[in-house]
């Protein structure tokens, strides 16, 4: 039985007077990563950041229509509660001019956790979740910045998942990174959807189809088509989606 957790009713979006996403409907499902595509433009990132409200950071930016998390209303619950449960990474990696370890427990002090025994299993536990904790467990006082990009990368979904989040949003999170560390964070976002839901906007079309068990393709502002992955790619039912994933366009 799959289980929604996220439900998108008629979300238009708004940067002042432009328009940018138009009545999208949109069921995400628990435990499975769904990869939202289509051109540069067409409102994959716009969409993804409207489910944590990050959106809201830019004036002007409005939405009509409703997003439920577990059934409840995104913008009737405490924005910091929510990023709480739906966290972001992004497209480059970004971690805070701080230790490896303080990067991981920055948030979970922020919410109150003050206990070190505590704050230490849970950087060893978030570490091992993204693959890292091998490679920096002797390092964790030194600055993330000594990391490699791929390095960074993960750290900064450990730094993630130490709020324990419900879902993870994801924003192209290996096209600033080299084949093998995209390999690295794509092996680990398949064995996360068993904690995590994942939601991920990308441009690589091959890594959509590796990756995710839905596929959304977006089209100037529209979802054009949802579907299983299999089905987007093998079978769209619309001909703009098979023009989109045969590279007539885009």
């Amino acid at each position: 039985m799959k289980n929604v957790i996220i439900k998108v009713e008629d979300l238009n979006f708004y940067y002042g007077e432009k328009q940018a996403l138009f009545n999208i409907n949109m069921d995400i499902y628990e435990n499975k990563v769904t990869a939202l595509i289509g051109p540069s433009g067409c409102g994959k990132s716009t969409f993804l950041r409207n489910l944590n409200r990050m959106n809201e950071m830019f004036e002007y930016a409005k939405y009509t229509g409703n997003i439920f998390l577990e059934d409840k209303d995104i913008k009737k619950q405490d924005v910091v509660l929510l990023r709480k449960d739906v966290g972001l990474v992004f497209q480059k990696p970004n971690p805070f001019p701080k230790s490896i370890y303080e990067n991981i427990v920055f948030a979970p002090k922020n919410y109150g956790i003050k206990d070190k025994k505590v704050l230490d299993e849970l950087v060893e536990t978030t570490l091992k979740d993204v693959a890292l904790w091998d490679e920096v467990k002797d390092d964790l006082k030194k600055s993330a910045y000594n990391l490699s990009g791929g390095q960074q990368q993960r750290l900064c979904i450990a730094r993630c998942l130490a709020t324990q989040p419900k879902i993870l949003l994801m924003d192209e999170p290996t096209s600033a990174l080299d084949p093998i560390s995209t390999m690295k964070v794509e092996e680990l976002l398949v064995k996360l959807k068993k904690k995590y839901t994942i939601v991920i906007v990308t441009h690589n079309m091959q890594q959509a189809g590796r990756i995710s068990d839905y596929t959304a393709f977006f089209l100037n502002g529209k979802l054009e088509e949802m579907d299983k992955t299999e089905k987007i790619f093998q079978n769209p039912s619309s001909k703009l989606t098979e023009d989109y994933i045969t590279g007539r366009f885009g």
